[in-house]
């Protein structure tokens, strides 16, 4: 069975009994909490905690979806059988277990008939996790009664407290429940010889997890609190690329058919046969496949944020290529594989398909600038050692002045025996962003208060400009620095490639077209929770106050908003006395970030 064929096969399932399947949302969140779409259930979280009416928006109680997920907190363990940074999630939900909403015994029954009827897996290989009890939560003896009745033995119904078997929530608060996992044996060849080997074990893989089964009971509130929700609903997630592996009979997802074709290019390209280096082959593969969805969502590699976490993959990626003696440039054709093969299942990635290599070159070309220099650099570091720990201030400068990210420098040395001092690394690195903070209250604000009328209209002028480029580019437009002077403003933002004439002249037209229907300027301040709520763009989050200044650019009289946004720079009254906006040039700042200088006259 192909990924293609699985994939639609679990969409089918669950349709032809009653699901409606909703598309996948998008790998970047809405919640400001979390960096990523983690789970499946993220975009239904306002209908599973009841805040959202379900049947208003979807017509069913009943969804199905594969969503694309991100996770961070695997990075490390990529390079084994079972983990990746990017992958796909299949879930069916059902949102209230009253009016024909299904719950703990519906769930088991429709994952007992997909996986043993439907894709034809032994029943006799699942060990099933039930959740034990714990703290003011009792053991889940219903979810035991049914598996039981299904025909699944006692001895293979392992129970486990919250680590193991409480999901959620997926940020701070939120619905979460007990869970039944779907563990599926592999086999005594994969096992560790243990008496107590199981589902869990951290001493090998045999066991596999393929079926999160979550009994959304709690929503866990601010203070810490479980409480109960005012409806039961399920979620559920499969490991699209673990269940498929096992469906495929390998032993890693690395060696399906979604990523075969990565590998075999990298064996051309390198002349390296992939058992000869596994990890290697399988980091590069798994960080490329997941750079490309990224970069298709919008983001670009920087310092903060997703924009980190993708500098740090594309960079870890580059780093394994060179143990492979991969000529420069190789990333690109992998991006071309992984394009391809995913083109009709998420289409943003062939929409997108030049901003990614765009994105890849640019920064596979950055990193190579400074990698040999920082590797010499860290090699002449360790060999004057007389201790195995690498300083926190050394680390920063490898960091600063090399661009290594934390994590690699700590891969690296680790190989060698060595330590880094994190603590004090952290120490440097906040210093050195009190420091930037700092300055970039003038480089983010625009303008001093003290800045007269002019600063001001040009302050105003960039709240134009940036929604301009938003509307027109589209919203992975994102504001990274500006600057003004009495003359002119200077803009950066994200953007993967140089703007058309064309282009130019549009946003331009806009600019223009929004100062002369002389629109409104209204200043509210708030809670930056209430900002962010209210949809204000807000992209230096970490450096704000509590108490916030919201400006909003729109029309009284039709309530159309062009602009909200949080800042603390002066701005006009109205769009209508600033005259003609004009840009006077368009250039690259930095890989990913492009700089408008324009001027009012």
């Amino acid at each position: 069975m192909t990924s293609n064929e699985l994939r639609d096969k679990f969409l089918k399932f669950f349709e032809s009994r009653g699901h409606k399947i909703v598309a996948s949302s998008s790998l970047l969140p809405t919640d400001p909490s979390v960096l990523f779409t983690t789970a499946g259930m993220q975009q239904f979280s306002l209908y599973l905690s009841g805040k959202k009416d379900v049947m208003q928006d979807f017509g069913n109680k009943h969804l199905a979806s594969c969503q694309k997920c991100f996770r961070t907190g695997d990075i490390e363990e990529i390079g084994d059988d079972t983990h990746h940074t990017f992958f796909e999630m299949l879930g069916n939900w059902s949102v209230g277990q009253n009016e024909n909403g299904y719950f703990k015994e519906g769930a088991i029954n429709f994952a007992l008939d997909f996986l043993v009827n439907e894709l034809k897996m032994d029943k006799s290989r699942f060990t099933i996790t039930i959740f034990k009890g714990e703290g003011s939560i009792d053991k889940d003896t219903e979810a035991a009664q049914i598996w039981l009745k299904n025909g699944i033995p006692e001895e293979r119904i392992k129970e486990f407290g919250k680590e193991d078997n409480f999901w959620g929530p997926t940020s701070n608060v939120g619905p979460c429940g007990p869970c039944s996992e779907i563990h599926y044996d592999r086999g005594e060849e994969f096992g560790c010889n243990r008496p107590e080997c199981g589902p869990s074990c951290e001493y090998c893989k045999r066991f596999v997890e393929i079926w999160n089964l979550v009994f959304m009971q709690y929503n866990k509130n601010e203070k810490g609190e479980y409480e109960l929700l005012p409806q039961t609903n399920i979620d559920t997630g499969i490991g699209f690329e673990r269940l498929l592996s096992l469906l495929q009979g390998k032993n890693s997802a690395y060696e399906t058919d979604l990523f075969l074709p990565i590998i075999d290019k990298i064996s051309e390209l390198s002349g390296v046969v992939y058992m000869d280096n596994r990890k290697a082959f399988r980091i590069i593969s798994d960080h490329i496949r997941s750079s490309c969805f990224l970069i298709a969502e919008g983001v670009n590699p920087s310092n903060l944020g997703q924009g980190y976490i993708l500098r740090r993959v594309l960079r870890r990626a580059v780093r394994y290529g060179k143990s492979l003696n991969l000529n420069s440039g190789f990333l690109i054709p992998l991006s071309e594989i992984v394009i391809e093969k995913y083109k009709n299942i998420y289409p943003e990635l062939l929409e997108n398909k030049e901003n990614i290599k765009l994105a890849i070159n640019e920064e596979e070309a950055k990193f190579e600038k400074t990698l040999q220099s920082g590797l010499k650099k860290l090699e002449d570091l360790l060999e004057l050692k007389h201790s195995n720990i690498i300083s926190g201030e050394e680390a920063f400068d490898l960091y600063q002045s090399y661009g290594f990210p934390i994590e690699l420098t700590e891969e690296i040395v680790k190989e060698r025996g060595f330590k880094v001092d994190l603590e004090k690394f952290e120490e440097s690195l906040k210093a050195h962003q009190d420091v930037s903070r700092a300055g970039a209250e003038k480089k983010f604000g625009g303008v001093g208060k003290d800045a007269g009328e002019e600063g001001a209209k040009l302050h105003t002028a960039t709240h134009l400009l940036h929604a301009s480029l938003r509307k027109l580019l589209g919203d992975h437009v994102q504001q990274m620095g500006s600057d003004i002077n009495m003359e002119r403003l200077r803009f950066d933002f994200k953007h993967p490639q140089k703007l058309t004439p064309e282009e130019i002249k549009k946003i331009e037209d806009l600019v223009n077209q929004k100062i002369k229907e002389d629109l409104e300027i209204k200043k509210e301040e708030m809670p930056i929770e209430a900002a962010l709520s209210a949809g204000a763009l807000a992209f230096f989050k970490d450096k704000y106050p509590d108490i916030v200044k919201v400006w909003t650019i729109h029309n009284p009289n039709t309530g159309e908003v062009f602009s909200k946004e949080i800042c603390a720079g002066p701005h006009a009254e109205s769009t209508g006395n600033l005259g003609c906006f004009k840009i006077i040039k368009e250039e690259s700042s930095s890989a990913g970030i492009r700089r408008i200088k324009a001027a009012l006259n």
